[in-house]
């Protein structure tokens, strides 16, 4: 593929996608599942997991076409089909919700057509969700960033950019370089953590590959990582659809449009559960981009 004056591939369709609004596109990649993707002033958006950096756009047909580094072009339609889960019929998966029944369901599904669950590398999904307590999504995707900048290698494809530091260079880095990265009290969670892992070789990939019950109570077992914070990263980096993460939008959403109000995380969690079954955490999402964008409003 030839890459254009700018050293990246001319746009190409994603094959396997189903259309795709710009807004259902802004939701899915800065909406909470990841914190690594960034709006262009030309209306693109950019973004980077594990060595890919891609440019993404929607078209007027609703088509998303993709742009790369043209070092990156053999590899990026593998990798984006992956990342972006067209292995998964997610309009079907969102037909078997019971928004049937659930009015408040069935809008949010209307709202946003197209929604999908990211699947992102499993380890920087836990070094983003890491990051995130008490933060809102702008300050997170800056925490990430400085990471990447001063401690993860530029990418032999596109040296401007960075990788994130993995867990094993994680664990090499003192706390206070960590704490420099506006990190605060999270830098303690993820020194430990990545001295931890560093001292298992393979523990990420057998929790990634374990049943939800185990590889949610592994992760539980790390430093700051509590129930919300493993269900999110075994949602958006294990693809883990049953996984229901339970934050102060959810607690908001059931209480508000459920009755639920007073009740506590955990007993939110397994009404989530019990009422949207094994695809809670596809519903969680809908439900979360809703209420937050009425927070918006």
């Amino acid at each position: 593929m030839s890459p254009g004056r700018d050293g990246w591939t001319v746009w190409q369709p994603l094959a396997g996608l189903p259309s795709l609004s710009a807004g259902v596109l802004r939701e899915t990649v800065d909406g909470g599942q990841s914190f690594r993707w960034a709006a262009q002033a030309d209306g693109t958006w950019l973004g980077q997991w594990s060595d890919q950096v891609v440019r993404l756009r929607t078209v007027a047909d609703g088509g998303l076409h993709w742009s790369a580094p043209a070092a990156l072009a053999g590899t990026t339609p593998a990798a984006l089909g992956r990342y972006f889960g067209t292995e998964r019929n997610f309009a079907s998966l969102a037909d078997t919700l019971p928004w049937r029944s659930d009015p408040h369901l069935a809008r949010c599904l209307a709202a946003y057509p197209g929604l999908r669950i990211l699947h992102q590398p499993f380890g920087e999904t836990l070094l983003g969700f890491l990051c995130s307590a008490t933060k809102q999504i702008v300050q997170i995707k800056q925490m990430v960033a400085l990471l990447a900048e001063r401690h993860g290698r530029p990418l032999a494809a596109c040296p401007d950019r960075h990788a994130l530091p993995t867990w094993a260079e994680l664990a090499t880095i003192p706390e206070s370089e960590l704490r420099a990265c506006l990190l605060g009290f999270r830098a303690r969670y993820i020194a430990e953590t990545a001295a931890l892992i560093a001292a298992r070789p393979g523990w990420l990939e057998e929790t990634e590959a374990a049943p939800y019950a185990l590889a949610k109570e592994r992760l539980c077992s790390l430093p700051g990582v509590g129930e919300k914070v493993a269900d999110c990263v075994l949602l958006f980096g294990a693809g883990r659809l049953e996984a229901f993460p339970v934050d102060t939008w959810i607690l908001k959403a059931l209480a508000r449009r459920y009755g639920l109000d007073g009740w506590k995380p955990a007993q939110v969690a397994q009404f989530g559960r019990a009422h949207f079954g094994d695809l809670a955490g596809f519903a969680q999402q809908f439900l979360f981009s809703w209420e937050r964008a009425q927070g918006r409003e």
